[in-house]
C-alpha cells in the first residue's frame, strides 16, 4: 500500500488541518527525495551536457581528461550504481544550484546523477535515497579545484558499503505515526462533538423538567 505527503495532505485538511509540502515521496523499494522544480544554473548548457555523457558518462569543461572519471564511473557500475559525472569549474552561483543540475539531467539520464564543483556536490538519483546520497557528499565535499577524481571516488566508496539503516523503514514508521496521529485526532474531536450534541440535546430537557 503506497502512502504520500499529498494524500495524507488532503486527510488532514478534512479535520480542519493545513500542511504545505513542496515534495513529493512514496514509500516503495527505493523513496527518492526530488525538488518539485530546478532552477537551471545560467553558466551551463545542459544539451551540450548531456550529448557529452553519451560515451562515458562523464562530462567535463573542454579541454579536461576523463579518464580517471569514467573508471570511477565503471567501479560504480560494478557494484550496481548506475553513475553520471559532471564536472563544472569554480563555485559559481549556490551551492544548491548543483542539485537543481543534477536534477534536471537525471530527468533525462537513468540512476544517478553527480554533479561537481571545485568544493560543492549535487546529486539527484531515482535509486538511492535522498539521505544516503547526502551522506555520502559529506566526505567528498571541499576537495578543491582540480580534485573532481578524488571527491568522486569518496563519492562513490561511501554508496558502495552497506547501508546500516533503511531509510524505507524510517520513512513507513514516520508515515504510520502521522496517520495513527491523524486518527487518534479524529477519534477525540468525534467524541467531543458527541458530547457536546448529547449537552445540547439534554439542554432544553432540563429547563423543561426544572418548569414542571
Amino acid at each position: 500500500m503506497l502512502f504520500t505527503f499529498d494524500s495524507v495532505a488532503k486527510f488532514v485538511a478534512g479535520f480542519g488541518g493545513s500542511t504545505k509540502t513542496g515534495w513529493k515521496m512514496t514509500v516503495s523499494h527505493a523513496s527518492v527525495f526530488t525538488p518539485m522544480a530546478a532552477e537551471i544554473p545560467p553558466y551551463v548548457d545542459v544539451d551540450t551536457i548531456l550529448k557529452d555523457l553519451r560515451d562515458n558518462h562523464v562530462a567535463t569543461p573542454k579541454g579536461k581528461k576523463q579518464s580517471d572519471l569514467a573508471a570511477v564511473v565503471k567501479d560504480a557500475q560494478a557494484h550496481g550504481i548506475q553513475l553520471n559525472i559532471v564536472v563544472v569549474e569554480g563555485n559559481k552561483g549556490r551551492d544548491s544550484d548543483l542539485r537543481d543540475l543534477a536534477t534536471t539531467i537525471g530527468s533525462h539520464e537513468k540512476g544517478t546523477v553527480a554533479v561537481f564543483s571545485d568544493d560543492w556536490i549535487g546529486t539527484s538519483s531515482d535509486s538511492i535515497h535522498r539521505a544516503r546520497l547526502e551522506w555520502a557528499e559529506d566526505k567528498a565535499k571541499y576537495q578543491g579545484g582540480g580534485h573532481a577524481t578524488t571527491a568522486a571516488k569518496i563519492f562513490v566508496s561511501r554508496l558502495e558499503q552497506p547501508e546500516q539503516i533503511s531509510w524505507t523503514a524510517i520513512t513507513s514508521v514516520i508515515l504510520a505515526v502521522t496517520v495513527a496521529a491523524i486518527g487518534g485526532l479524529y477519534v477525540v474531536k468525534s467524541r467531543r462533538a458527541a458530547r457536546e450534541r448529547t449537552a445540547e440535546q439534554a439542554g432544553p430537557e432540563s429547563v423543561a423538567g426544572a418548569a414542571h
